[in-house]
């Protein structure tokens, strides 16, 4: 073991110095300065050069590494605030203590001993050393070292730790990689983790010339395009055969001077031509201001459909295509009975002779019809429809139905997910691949100025750091200002008044307000069970026979089939999930014919399960008998309404209410109101006051659905009063409405949903709030006529059909088998 030596410290930053490497360092700190003062004045000029841990300016000894390498001073050159020196590594170091003395580092250093290989002439090892010194050589020719210089510097390291640590010392590698590499011992592992670093060079250094060669290629590619198109045209107008792009832009200005413009856009049109008359044709920017012309070449400023005005066959086509939806096809009826009337109106003769002769609608002096007075609506504005409904009721399909109808061509562009304010108002054409936007994209595809265009899922746009696009809709669907519509790509006035437009969404709720006051809202509700088999039989199962290869006398499904599936296999208000299922049937059908094993199918309700398998909805039942503290309720969802159970149950506690099932805010608020009515009006219903020194627990099934809402109201009061008085809730009995500390009983939304699905759960007595008896009116007269329909404004009358039992003494009374206090029928005001 070698002796210690204590040696003053210099400490480096981002630097590693090896042992047999000279390294220039500048030293600046005072104790570095005072460092080197005092190994100058030992005779052996000695220092312990060390990596420090992080590049602080500020020098500690915890700050610096154990392992350092033991040098000498070489040439040193002072200067003004510091000097520059050459430190000359000698051998590796170990630090057995640092400390601070006399304003300098200064450490107690032992000589580390190097662990050289068992065998130096092992064949492995041998050819270790050889390959690190092929690829030390290559690293070197690709840096532009001289090969002489640096093949005698690598034959001079004959020993491999010596050599392993030249190449280390001159190779570019992080400092910490460097630090390990000095503090690695063993030579044999020094040279592999050199070797690896070198090749590693290599590797970037071969990327970054492929790269260089890559770019420079594609440079001298564009420059050598460049070259021949222009020898290209020479050689194309020596022979007289570079006239086809000349005939283009003919037929191109043949277009654009047919188009019947307004000044504006004329002038504006004028102007861009003479640009590009001005421009080199294989310029980029002809190739920009081509492309607009052509696009503004495309647009129909003037070409209209020739409009169905027929309302008799304009309402067969609608009920063809479409079962039920009597609001959406009214709107349209009325829409083209008014164009039909105005367009009588004009071919009427022309009103008496004014005072001066003419007739009073006489065209002006230049020709054309006076203009309509200010602020005068003109005859043929457009106008701007919200299709609002749950997915799969015909929202998007109705719309091509319309087109068809009104003979207009039709347009359809999807929204959903659209983030950017130029989907709708396109780019600016001074971004490289400017586009117009994707209205004015579909007017160029529908050729014509009046189409219907649909704007699908309007309610699912979103807002990003470029731009809100429901904002830049606010001016396409205003029809006071969609007749100057301007693209940013366009960027004059493109009239969209004529435009019919649908708009559709799911939730109206996530529509900006200011774009929803534009819009005509047409609600579709659900179907019912009798809507769906219907449409089912005369749209769906014709359609699913036809896709897969079957004949009318090969399938026949009953009636009580098609319910089956739609009970049993399908939860939607729409119908697109029932068409999947036929389809499957179909299939399946399909699959027993095309092997012989059958040649034709009639499927009743007990052959659907054997085919689709086992049911995939089990929709909430009517209980079996009437319980204390089980109430039925109704609910709305946008696959339709069903009816929930709300279960409530007294224990021994301090008087609190315990709610669960996710319940929102809203409903523990009504749960709340609830026990508040009760305690306030115990007497009248008959409570015991010691009830309420319990703990009431109020449930709502099932707990993984989260559930808000304030129409549980009723139900959840009705549980609660059952709960407390001990009288049992009547099973065929279901409720909704809100109600409120005093009792009332407030109006509620999605009546016809909610009781759809209470008649499909067996229920044929419902509690609504009065205020809700018109809305009555949207069910079908067969539903309505096999319901009883009990309007009450107050708790106490809900409470008295709802809970069987009488309260002795009280004012309030409920009866064994209440009297409907309504009829089947909705009652008149």
């Amino acid at each position: 073991m070698h002796p210690s030596k204590v040696l003053p410290v210099i400490p480096l930053r981002n630097a590693v110095l090896f042992p047999g490497v000279s390294f220039p360092i500048a030293a600046g700190r005072p104790g570095t300065l005072h460092a080197i003062e005092t190994a100058m004045k030992s005779p052996e000029q000695l220092v312990f050069a060390v990596t420090q841990r992080q590049d602080l300016e500020a020098v500690t000894p915890e700050l610096l590494h154990t392992v350092g390498t033991i040098a000498t001073i070489g040439p040193i050159q002072r200067g003004v605030g510091g000097a520059r020196l050459l430190l000359q590594g000698k051998a590796r170091g170990i630090a057995m203590r640092i400390e601070e003395k006399e304003g300098r580092l200064e450490a107690v250093v032992v000589e580390a001993e190097e662990m050289a290989p068992l065998d130096s002439t092992d064949a492995a090892f041998v050819a270790l050393l050889k390959e690190l010194r092929e690829r030390s050589a290559e690293l070197a020719k690709k840096l532009g070292l001289p090969d002489e210089a640096v093949g005698n510097v690598l034959t001079d390291a004959d020993d491999p730790g010596r050599l392993a640590d030249l190449v280390a010392g001159y190779i570019d590698i992080p400092t910490a990689e460097r630090q390990l590499l000095l503090e690695t011992l063993p030579v044999e592992d020094r040279v592999r983790r050199t070797l690896v670093h070198v090749q590693r060079q290599i590797d970037v250094l071969d990327a970054q010339e492929e790269i260089k060669s890559k770019v420079q290629e594609e440079l001298g590619d564009r420059q050598r395009e460049m070259f021949l198109r222009q020898q290209l045209k020479a050689i194309q107008k020596e022979l007289g055969e570079g006239e086809d792009d000349g005939d283009d832009l003919k037929a191109l200005k043949e277009k654009l001077d047919a188009l019947v413009l307004t000044e504006e856009v004329r002038k504006e049109i004028d102007r861009e031509w003479k640009k590009l008359q001005r421009l080199s044709r294989e310029s980029m920017e002809a190739q920009v201001v081509r492309n607009y012309l052509e696009l503004v070449a495309e647009l129909p400023w003037s070409a209209r459909s020739e409009e169905h005005l027929d309302v008799v066959e304009a309402q067969r086509i609608l009920d063809e295509d479409h079962y039920a939806l009597k609001d959406v096809k009214d709107r349209i009826l009325e829409f083209l009975a008014v164009r039909q009337l105005l367009g009588r109106k004009k071919a009427e003769p022309a009103a008496a002779p004014s005072a001066d002769g003419a007739p009073a609608d006489a065209p002006s002096a230049g020709g054309a019809p006076a203009p309509a007075p200010a602020g005068e609506k003109q005859p043929n504005r457009g106008r701007i429809l919200l299709f609002a409904g749950p997915p799969g009721v015909g929202k998007t399909s109705i719309a091509k139905s319309i087109a068809r109808a009104l003979g207009r061509k039709y347009v359809r562009i999807s929204l959903g997910g659209a983030r950017d304010e130029a989907d709708i108002r396109g780019h600016r054409r001074t971004y490289v691949g400017a586009m117009p936007g994707r209205i004015l994209q579909g007017m160029r595809q529908a050729g014509t100025k009046n189409p219907v265009f649909l704007l699908d899922e309007v309610d699912k746009l979103g807002v990003s750091f470029q731009g809100d696009p429901a904002s830049a809709l606010l001016e396409v669907l205003d029809p006071a200002q969609n007749d100057s519509f301007t693209d940013h790509y366009l960027n004059v006035p493109f009239d969209l008044s004529e435009v019919l437009f649908v708009a559709t969404a799911n939730f109206v709720q996530s529509i900006p307000g200011p774009l929803l006051d534009r819009l005509e809202v047409i609600e579709f509700s659900g179907y019912t069970e009798r809507e769906k088999t219907l449409i089912a039989r005369n749209y769906l199962l014709p359609r699913q026979l036809a896709e897969n290869g079957l004949g009318t006398d090969q399938l026949e499904v009953t009636d009580a089939a098609l319910a089956e599936i739609i009970s049993s296999y399908t939860r939607e208000a729409g119908v697109r999930q029932l068409e999947r299922e036929l389809g499957k049937l179909g299939r399946k059908v399909a699959r027993r014919i095309a092997a012989g094993e059958i040649e034709k199918a009639a499927v009743d309700a007990a052959d659907v399960s054997p085919i689709l398998g086992r049911k995939k909805i089990q929709p909430e039942k009517i209980v079996h008998e009437d319980q204390v503290g089980v109430a039925t309720g109704m609910y709305y969802t946008p696959a339709g309404g069903d009816i929930m159970f709300i279960e409530a149950a007294l224990m021994r506690g301090k008087g609190e209410v315990l709610l669960t099932g996710q319940l929102g805010d809203v409903m523990k608020e009504s749960a709340r109101a609830a026990w508040t009515f009760a305690r306030s009006h115990a007497a009248l219903l008959g409570i015991d006051e010691t009830s309420f020194e319990r703990d009431l627990h109020i449930h709502v099934p099932a707990g993984a659905i989260p559930k808000d809402g304030p129409s549980a109201g009723v139900a959840m009061a009705s549980a609660l009063v059952s709960a407390l008085s001990k009288r049992p809730c009547r099973r065929d009995v279901a409720m909704t409405g809100e109600v409120t500390l005093s009792g009332r009983v407030l109006p509620i939304g999605g009546v016809k949903e909610k009781l759809l699905g209470a008649v499909r759960a067996g229920i044929r007595t419902v509690v609504l709030p009065k205020e809700n008896v018109p809305d009555l009116e949207d069910l079908p007269q067969d539903v309505r006529d096999g319901l009883e329909i009990v309007p009450v404004q107050d708790l106490s009358e809900a409470l008295a059909v709802s809970l069987r039992g009488r309260v002795s003494g009280g004012q309030l009374m409920f009866a064994e088998e209440p009297a409907g206090t309504g009829t089947g029928a909705p009652p008149t005001h």
